[in-house]
């Protein structure tokens, strides 16, 4: 979203007005984090938000939790009053990779570092990092153990993710990049369902009704690998059609233990959330040099060693 040039005067006003409340702030004032994420309506989510309060409450500050509902609209509402209420830094979940950098920006010019977790933006020192699942590379972890449980044969679904989002697409991509080397697994479906479980249930039970001979079914996250699985329970296919998820979400965690969804790809959200924080806390004490791209490692979680991991991480 640019302003056009009819706004642009009003956008530069706005901008050098964020600028000086930032300014006038008292040096001693307690620092304040703006945690903004892109829903709370997704578990995985709302874990990352809560980790990432309790790391800022741990190193001494304040924070509070900002909800875009998915939307960059809210997005940017939610940027604009953290910057006009005084908060130091913003711990950032990215709606939408293109849609989100005028926000970023927006805080970067009012002096306001912004600290990506688990979804980036397109916009290379936009923000002062950008912490991040290695998302291609769990998917062809995926991808290599769905070949293997497949036996290299079989027809499939794919249900992508927010297709703004760069997560959905190197997902995808890792996953293609091991499977499309098999001929004899078809993709007989492609479509996305927004990261979201209802969604992703009623997007599989159309294709279910002219796809009713799939043998598996990949999910760009844990929340539509669950959706996925109600609607083939609902189709009498739940024992026959094998379901792939990703995130490490508590209830596909559980549904891998009860041999009802096969794997997963788990991030560690606390990872994630506790290095912005801490990046924050380093930047408010002066640190200036920050990797402006983390990758955090994700791993193969399945049934034949689900006993090591619990929800969002590894068992203690």
């Amino acid at each position: 979203m640019k302003p056009n040039h009819i706004l642009l005067p009003i956008y530069i006003l706005f901008t050098l007005g964020l600028i000086g409340c930032k300014t006038e702030q008292s040096e001693e004032e307690p620092k304040k984090m703006a945690i903004v994420v892109s829903t709370l309506n997704n578990p995985w989510f709302v874990f990352l938000a809560e980790q990432a309060q309790l790391k800022a409450k741990e190193l001494g500050y304040e924070s509070k939790v900002f909800d875009s509902q998915n939307n960059t609209a809210q997005e940017t509402d939610h940027f604009e009053n953290a910057i006009a209420s005084g908060y130091d830094a913003i711990l950032f979940n990215p709606t939408d990779a293109d849609g989100s950098i005028v926000n970023v920006k927006n805080a970067t010019a009012a002096g306001v570092p912004v600290f990506c977790m688990d979804r980036e933006v397109n916009a290379n020192g936009a923000a002062t990092s950008q912490i991040l699942s290695d998302s291609y590379s769990g998917c062809v972890a995926i991808g290599k153990y769905f070949v293997e449980t497949l036996n290299k044969k079989g027809k499939y679904v794919e249900i992508l993710g927010m297709v703004g989002d760069n997560n959905t697409w190197n997902r995808s991509k890792g996953f293609h990049s091991v499977v499309d080397q098999y001929p004899d697994l078809k993709m007989v479906a492609q479509q996305s369902a927004d990261f979201d479980r209802n969604k992703a249930m009623e997007v599989l039970e159309s294709i279910l009704q002219a796809q009713p001979d799939i043998d598996a079914v990949f999910c760009g996250n844990d929340a539509m690998a669950m959706g996925a699985y109600q609607a083939l329970v609902a189709a009498g296919k739940a024992e026959h059609v094998k379901v792939f998820g990703f995130d490490g979400a508590e209830d596909v965690v559980k549904s891998i233990q009860d041999g009802k969804i096969m794997a997963t790809g788990m991030q560690f959200p606390i990872v994630m959330a506790q290095t912005a924080a801490t990046f924050a806390d380093q930047y408010f004490k002066g640190e200036r040099k920050f990797p402006k791209k983390m990758p955090v490692a994700v791993e193969l979680v399945k049934r034949d060693n689900i006993e090591n991991y619990a929800a969002y991480g590894k068992e203690d």
